[in-house]
């Protein structure tokens, strides 16, 4: 087999305010032509840096050693001028979140141009054909209409696929995608395997391709590299290590999953919530009298009942209206229908009276880098709600942290720390420390452990079990895991267009789905 990349004894060190932190500690790896590889680890494991060090994208502070040839051309140490020519035309890269890896303020044509114009705009007569050629390439549908759109214009999906054109446009040799099916739903994200699959097919290239989850490295590549503490502990054909691992680490990650069904809730237990024929449709507007030409039907007539200590479980793709549920049902967005929380209709309370509710209804976002300030350390952000309902409780604020730290498994010695200074899973345990300071009977989780390692999400899964059967709260649990939702919920409701399409037990609508759609959410389920 032809060897496109080869990486011999790469090392990584930080310099940071006079210490050194060593990322990457001697790794080797090679991707031949038509070949992918997978780098798998947990967030901290040297993965990303081991690919960014390829094209030479980390910052200054970073002293990289080693080798990385390039058909056997040495990439470490060359110029700007020749590393340049080898991004994006030899070596391209696909990142974890597009929505910030392309440019807000230019259209999809424009970005597309770009790349084609930099490296390849002498081989193409006519590059807004091939631009679109690229576009229907990569299942892009409508192309020549998303030509003029922004990505905020674009579903997380389609934005992908955009930045996998962009990646594809110059025909490089080597691809390295970097998690870029983290964010998306199951269904898409099957979509993108299948796509990466058939243009490796196509194109003969190698592709590296980073992921924490097992699943999609068993589906997609052909070695497996594992890494942990920036080392390669196990490496080998994808089946030899799936079937055979050696290295505790890896058995570790293979058998991370979340433990099967919750403990069955109390069918008297009192009502919590109760959703009666929800509505919330956004008009669209148009023209200079902004006159309402038709709406966007985000959720139709759903209906939905959560007892104490019981976990419904909302799952669909993106746009099927679970968030915009949830939204509602919090009274964070206008709605019709009714939502009565223990007894009293949100709509009918005052400002005054729904702000008294709030400490009782809670919230978990997805992204906890993204809802927990910056400026505010750990303690503050535990505090920010107490200091709002509860100001009399103050006095004692030293033990009332250490007590919701501990709850959640933080070390109370940390509480001084801002959030960067924490992992993704110690953030989330922190943005959940934050909700449950407040004793609510209801907590919102949208999406709280799609941005986590599989074994993180395994601990984080457990400790919202744990915490629910201890405070017998309520969960709406948000997500496009079917695996997560499976572990947590013990009903579950699957929405399409803004449709409830199937509502069941858990394990009836897992075993025995009633809806097509539902039937195919399963089916791509790695």
């Amino acid at each position: 087999m032809t060897c496109l990349l080869s990486v011999n004894n790469l090392g990584v060190k930080f310099q940071s305010d006079g210490s050194e932190v060593i990322a990457v500690d001697g790794i080797d790896f090679e991707i031949n032509k038509g070949e992918v590889v997978a780098l798998v680890g947990e967030s901290g494991s040297g993965k990303s840096v081991s690919a960014l060090s390829i094209l030479s994208l980390l910052p200054n502070n970073a002293d990289v050693s080693g080798s990385i040839k390039l058909q056997g051309i040495e990439l470490l140490g060359i110029s700007h001028k020749e590393l340049k020519s080898v991004r994006g035309s030899e070596v391209s890269f696909i990142f974890q979140e597009p929505m910030t890896s392309l440019n807000p303020l230019h259209t999809i044509e424009k970005q597309l141009r770009e790349a084609v114009e930099l490296h390849s705009a002498a081989y193409f007569s006519n590059i807004s054909e091939y631009i679109l050629e690229l576009l229907t390439r990569v299942g892009i549908d409508r192309p020549r209409q998303r030509l003029s759109a922004y990505p905020h214009q674009l579903s997380g999906g389609q934005r992908q696929r955009v930045m996998i054109a962009m990646a594809l446009a110059n025909n490089p040799k080597i691809l390295i995608a970097d998690e870029p099916t983290t964010a998306l739903d199951v269904t898409i994200e099957s979509q993108i395997l299948d796509l990466l699959v058939e243009l490796r097919k196509d194109t003969e290239m190698g592709i590296l391709f980073i992921t924490n989850d097992l699943g999609l490295v068993k589906r997609l590549a052909n070695r497996v590299c594992v890494m942990k503490n920036g080392k390669i502990v196990e490496d080998g054909l994808v089946s030899e290590v799936f079937e055979k691992p050696s290295h505790p680490y890896t058995r570790k990650l293979l058998f991370a999953n979340t433990s099967v069904s919750p403990d069955p809730v109390d069918e008297k237990a009192d009502v919590v919530a109760e959703v009666s024929s929800l509505k919330v449709w956004f008009p669209i507007q148009r023209g200079l009298l902004k006159r309402t030409v038709g709406f966007v039907k985000a959720v139709n007539e759903a209906n939905l009942t959560v007892r104490e200590g019981e976990t419904i479980g909302v799952v669909g793709e993106s746009g099927s209206g679970k968030s915009t549920l949830a939204l509602a049902l919090m009274r964070l967005i206008k709605y019709e229908g009714s939502v009565y929380f223990n007894g009293r209709n949100l709509n009918e309370l005052s400002l005054k009276d729904l702000r008294k509710l709030r400490k009782d209804i809670q919230i978990v976002f997805q992204d906890p880098y993204g809802s927990l300030s910056p400026r505010m350390t750990c303690e503050q952000i535990i505090l920010e709600g107490v200091k709002v309902h509860f100001p009399t409780s103050l006095q004692d604020t030293e033990n009332l942290v250490s007590e919701a730290m501990l709850e959640v498994g933080l070390d109370p010695k940390t509480r001084h720390r801002y959030p960067h200074e924490f992992s993704g899973g110690q953030r989330q345990r922190i943005a959940i420390a934050r909700a449950m300071a407040l004793k609510p009977k209801l907590v919102v989780l949208d999406e709280p452990t799609s941005a986590l390692d599989r074994t993180v999400q395994v601990q984080i899964v457990d400790l919202l079990k744990a915490l629910q059967k201890k405070h017998k709260i309520a969960y709406i649990f948000i997500s496009h895991d079917l695996k997560v939702i499976r572990s947590m919920s013990h009903r579950i409701i699957v929405m399409k267009d803004g449709n409830i399409v199937e509502t069941g037990g858990a394990e009836q609508v897992y075993t025995n789905p009633q809806s097509a759609y539902t039937k195919n959410l399963l089916k791509s389920v790695h």
